[in-house]
Formats: C-alpha cells, structure tokens, sequence
C-alpha cells in the first residue's frame, strides 16, 4: 500500500515521510482518530515506504522486491495484531489449517479484507468473523505471540514492524506484555498502534508512545477521490463528501447505494413513538432492536447521535453545516424543533449512557427500555 492510494491527509503524510528522511523513526507510534480517516491505511503505507529499497521523494516505489510483498501484505517482517474471538475460531474448527492461534488464526481474511477496504471499521470485521453479540478482544496469548515474533530476527527488511489495529481491545495481561516491549524494545523494531478510543488504552503505554494525530478527510479530498476513482458525477461528489464529513468510508457507503442509511427507519420509528408517547410501538421498537448484535446496536446509537446532531444544526438555521441528505434531511429539517437547547444535552448524554451499558454486556431488553422512555420525557420536554 503507497502514500499516494490514500485518500487527502497530506500534512500527516509528510510528517511520516520526513521522520524516515531524518533517520528519527519513534520506534512506537499510536495512531488516533476516527473511524474512516485512513490511519490503517497510513501505517501500512509507512512500513512499506520505511521498507522500500528505492525510495522517492514523496512515496515508496511501488515495484522493488519489498513494495510487490508489501502490497499483498505477504512481507515476513511485517506483522499483524488485531481483535478477534478464540473461543469462536475453536467451536468452529478443530484442526490446525488456519495457521495459528488469535490474530494468526485469521490473517488470511483480515489480508484480504483489507486489501479490499483498508477503511473498514470495527463492527463490520466483527461481522466478517461471526461473532455476533461477542466482542473482540487481544487476548493474553496474542500478547506471547508478539513477544516471540519480535524476538527473531528481521528477514529481509531492516525494522520488523508489529501493527496493532485496536490496542484499545487488549486485555491487562496482553497489555502490560506490550508495554513491556515498548519499554524494552529489540533493535529496529517498530510498533504501529491504530486506535479510536485511545482514552481505553493503558496510560503507561499511551505515555511511551509518540502521538499521530490524523484528523478527518478534507471535504475536497473526499469529494475528488469518488470523482477520480468511482466516477462519481462532480455535484453528486460533493454531496456525498459534505455527508460523510471526513468519513471516506460513509463516503464509499453512500457512493455505492442510492438508499438512505440501514439505520435511517430504524430511527424514524423510534423517534415518531417517542413523539407520540406510543409505549406498545416503543416496546416493539425495542423487542426487535434488542435482538441485534451488540455492534450493530452501538452503531445505530452513534447513527442516532449523528442526527440529533443535524437536527439541533438546523433548530438553530445552520443547514450548512448539517451533514445530511436526501430522506434524512428532510426528516432532520421536520424533526428540528424538537431537538433544541433545552433538551439536546440530556438527548446526547442519554444515547452515550445507552453505548456504555451495552458495551458493558447490560442485558439489551432492559437498557433499551429504559433509554426509550427516557427519550420519550426528553423530546416532549418545553
């Protein structure tokens, strides 16, 4: 993967280019940001061009020995880690064929997955790999494999990289092996942490780390890589890089399908029952949401936030800078009086109430109700 496949984030770009160029490589760097920025994508791109053997000024080659297995994500010392489930591989199959344990276990298809959409985001790898209502984790075990992987010796480039897609999701124990590697680190290793939730990641090894920032993709960006790659007509382009705020995978979403959002009815429904005070359709509501799995109950709350956001965006007449379209615009526009000043923190603080619980395995029947009817009081609030 080259610098230039990536979709805008120039500065970051140079950033990671000038440290190879200086020869000050941080040998551990956390990558932070939202979802759909590309930071991925960036850490691989940067392995490749600190692995190329003749590299240009503003990417690596693209045709040396090293950038071809770059490319497949197939270099023997570039190395994987990332959330999955153990127990559900084990219940799944009893042999050896997969190649290992953990991240292991799974490199194939987190290969391919990413080669096809290195914008993916947690819920959907989750999704790819069945877990349902379980969630990913980096287990103890994984933390070992690190360990021996980083012991050998580099085979072909001069830094063995380790790519950690999530650090967030390690356990204690996996955590406290990684910090202490990266406090200890072998000669020409490089550590390459991506994370959304770097507030979740132990402070000893956000402290040891030096700090990416990659903010999201500029509207014109967006906008020239659906015309330049999809062949998206310019004016549809710019609609759609003004929905996806920064979000090249919303983007990509909305480029492939003329539907609204999955999420979109869903919200409607609950919305219009909370307006109306229906308690039978409320719980229906809930009865069927409840069944979802948990990564996809959290996505559509963070769905849900995105439009309370655009509402109160046009409550206070900012429709330029509400980032919706088509159906949900005109929902968003009807529904705006009701998401004012008076009621859109508590609104706001009530559905990141809901993601914790959920997060925290709370049984779904029984937050959802509860967030429901809260909701209820809240937008029929004066």
């Amino acid at each position: 993967m080259q610098f230039k496949d990536i979709v805008g984030q120039q500065d970051v770009k140079q950033r990671l280019i000038k440290s190879v160029t200086d020869d000050r490589i941080p040998h551990a760097q956390l990558f932070i940001g939202h979802e759909g920025t590309g930071k991925l994508a960036l850490a691989i791109a940067y392995a490749q061009y600190i692995a190329c053997q003749d590299k240009k000024a503003d990417d690596s080659c693209g045709v040396c020995p090293a950038c071809h297995k770059f490319q497949k994500l197939i270099h023997p010392d570039l190395h994987f880690v990332f959330p999955v489930n153990e127990k559900k591989k084990a219940e799944d199959s009893d042999d050896e064929s997969s190649g290992g344990k953990g991240s292991d276990a799974h490199i194939q298809i987190w290969r391919e997955t990413i080669l096809k959409s290195p914008y993916i985001n947690e819920s959907e790898w989750y999704s790819l790999l069945g877990l349902e209502n379980k969630m990913g984790i980096i287990s103890t075990s994984e933390g070992s494999e690190v360990i021996k992987k980083i012991s050998l010796k580099s085979f072909e480039a001069e830094y063995k990289t380790m790519v950690i897609w999530l650090p967030e999701r390690m356990n204690q124990y996996a955590a406290n092996k990684l910090l202490k590697l990266i406090e200890e680190p072998p000669a020409k290793t490089l550590f390459l942490l991506i994370s959304e939730n770097p507030e979740n990641i132990i402070g000893t090894i956000r402290s040891r780390t030096q700090i990416i920032k990659v903010p999201p993709i500029a509207r014109e960006d967006i906008a020239s890589a659906l015309v330049n790659r999809l062949e998206i007509p310019a004016p549809k382009a710019q609609d759609i890089s003004r929905v996806a705020n920064g979000n090249f995978r919303v983007a990509l979403s909305l480029a492939s399908s003329d539907e609204a959002n999955p999420f979109f009815e869903m919200l409607r429904e609950l919305l219009r029952a909370c307006y109306s005070n229906n308690v039978l359709s409320l719980l229906n509501w809930v009865d069927t949401v409840a069944r979802y799995s948990r990564e996809k109950q959290k996505e559509f709350i963070g769905y849900s936030l995105r439009i309370i956001r655009e509402s109160f965006m046009m409550n206070l007449g900012l429709d330029d800078i509400a980032y919706v379209a088509g159906e949900e615009q005109a929902f968003s526009k009807n529904f705006s009086p009701f998401i004012n000043g008076s009621n859109v923190v508590p609104i706001y603080n009530e559905l990141n109430r809901t993601i914790e619980h959920i997060s925290r395995y709370g049984n779904a029947q029984i937050v959802l109700t509860d967030m429901t009817m809260k909701l209820v009081k809240l937008i029929n609030k004066k």
